[in-house]
This record gives C-alpha cells, structure tokens and sequence, in this order.
C-alpha cells in the first residue's frame, strides 16, 4: 500500500464511520489499514484498551525466561559519541538511539502476546508482537490528545519516585518532547494546551517495576478531521518521544548511526471503533526473523546524558509486563 492510498482509504473509512485497525512503520514505507472483521483473517491480532480479538488466541500459563545478549558497551560507547558529536554541532539537542538485541524466550510470539499486559498490543502473523505502554494519539469528541512517555528508573532505587522527577537529564529530556508534541499538535490542530505534565506512571514486568514519567496535551481538531484523518495521522510521524527534536535532521542521523532501517518497530499502530481513535508508539517490540529473536529498546540521548546510564536503560527496558 502506497502513503497516498493509506491516506485515502484511513480518511475514506473514517468519513463512514467504518471500524479499521492501521499500522505505519517508522519510515513510512509500509503503511497498512484493515476493517477490523478483517484482521485475524490477515494473521493480524489486538488488544487496544480492552478493545480486541484477542479472545481467538488461548493464553499460555507460562512464567517468562528471557536472556538477552545486548550490544557490546563499547560499541554502544561509539554510537553514543556519533550522536554526542551531532549535538556538540547544534545537529540535535534530543535524540532517541535504539538498538536490536538478539534474546532467548521459552515463549513464542503468540504466546508472548497472551501473557503480557499492557494497554496496547499487536501480534502481527510471526513477524513481530508489540506490548506497548505509550498512547501515540487519541481522538475524542473532535479534540486530538498525547501523551508523550519520557524518563525511566528502576522502581527498587531508594526513593526512586523522586529520583527521577529530580534528575535534571530526565527533566530537560521530558521537556524536550513536551514541547516538540504540543508543535506538532499544533500542525493539526488548535487551542494547543498542557493538561497534565510529567506524572509518573509504574510498569511491572517480568523482573521488576520500572517508573516512567508522561505528560498529557490536547488540542482542537476541524470539523472535518474524519475527512483528513489520513493526512493527520501521517503528517504527526515519526513520533517525537522515538526520534527527537528537531524532528528531520535528528531522524537523519538517527538513520547514519543505527545502520538498519527500524521497520515496524517504533512505527504506530491503532484503532478507529467508528467514533474515536486511540493509538499507540509501537515499542517494547520483539521480532523474529529466521527462527530468530530481537528485542528492540532504547532511550533519549540529551547533553546532559551519560553513556553509562544510557547503556542499563537499553537493558533495563529488555522485559515482558506480566502482572
């Protein structure tokens, strides 16, 4: 499916009030849409909030076993200071750097997607399984809203809550898209407002709980946005909090320092039940390819990062949210 045909289909559905599942990948390159009575038949599976056909797949009562052989950290240390050096020449002051890592599961996809919890999940055939924490957008009564999910810790440091909202690299980082979002809001939208800022939300997973920090923005959408929803959806990506500010050279050299196209993972992916949309930043991905597992994880690099710190969030994100 070409952009211009995922546009004019999206907005064509929308316009009917039709329900549709899509998907983009980070580049652009393989936008896809379905009717939702459509996508099981397409080896396709979802649950958005409740809102799924996740009741065609039995659950697997397993406990996870996931090992992981992360990039090494020297070779991490490099592309760290690629960017590092594209940020002492003004190139970008954020940038979300992202790595594959090879992993051993006792689960299979499907059975990943079963056991884990989390508010957006996407099986798709045996390619990948998204079990994502991040809204992208939602669309409500004609207002267009995002949270963008920025700054992770450990939730078993001493005093981690404050930890985290006190440090300043997380702050500034958190900032950052905070503003990027509520510009590319604007493009879409008006009365551009921060609702919520920086609240901290906790994950548990596999291993442990990790906190993380969002904000919420809203705007006004047209009269018409069903009309233009295509246009709307593709015109916000590639989503702020997993590229970085400003937005087109910062993808530019994210693309030079990562090597390898990022696919679906960290693209979007989300539902329209006829009335609203809700989406959500496809991370917390895990790929197959050749009888093979990946994991994909990362986190923003700022001026004020370090790369020690950055090297444990690429590990500490490695986990299936199980409770």
């Amino acid at each position: 499916m070409t952009v211009e045909q995922f546009k004019r289909k999206v907005s064509e559905y929308a316009s009917e009030g039709r329900r549709f599942l899509f998907m983009v990948d980070f580049e652009k390159q393989k936008p896809f849409v379905c009717l939702l009575h459509e996508a099981a038949n397409l080896g396709i599976w979802y649950d958005v909030r409740g809102v799924s056909n996740v009741d065609k797949i039995v659950a697997a009562n397993r406990r996870v076993d996931l090992t992981a052989y992360p990039i090494d950290k020297e070779e991490f240390r490099r592309k760290f200071d690629q960017v590092v050096y594209n940020q002492d020449r003004g190139n970008s002051y954020l940038l979300n750097l992202t790595f594959r890592t090879p992993i051993d599961i006792n689960l299979t996809l499907r059975e990943i997607f079963a056991v884990s919890q989390a508010p957006y999940k996407l099986l798709y055939d045996e390619n990948f399984v998204v079990f994502s924490p991040e809204c992208f957008v939602k669309i409500i009564d004609g207002r267009i809203y995002t949270f963008p999910m920025k700054g992770t810790i450990n939730a078993s440091v001493d005093n981690a809550a404050n930890v985290l909202i006190g440090n300043k690299k997380e702050e500034y980082e958190h900032n950052t898209i905070v503003d990027l979002m509520r510009n590319d809001l604007s493009m879409v939208s008006i009365d551009v407002e921060v609702l919520k800022y920086r609240y901290i939300e906790t994950i548990n997973t596999h291993k442990s709980q990790i906190l993380q920090t969002s904000s919420e923005i809203a705007g006004v959408l047209p009269t018409d946005w069903r009309a233009n929803l295509g246009e709307v959806i593709l015109r916000l990506l590639p989503a702020g909090s997993i590229s970085g500010a400003p937005k087109e050279k910062t993808v530019e050299i994210i693309q030079e320092v990562e090597g390898q196209p990022r696919g679906y993972y960290t693209g979007v992916f989300g539902i329209f039940d006829g009335a609203s949309l809700d989406t959500a930043v496809m991370i917390r991905f895990i790929e197959q390819s050749d009888g093979e597992m990946f994991f994909r994880s990362g986190g923003g690099i700022t001026a004020l990062s370090c790369a020690d710190d950055e090297y444990q969030e690429l590990l500490e994100k490695i986990y299936v949210p199980t409770v």
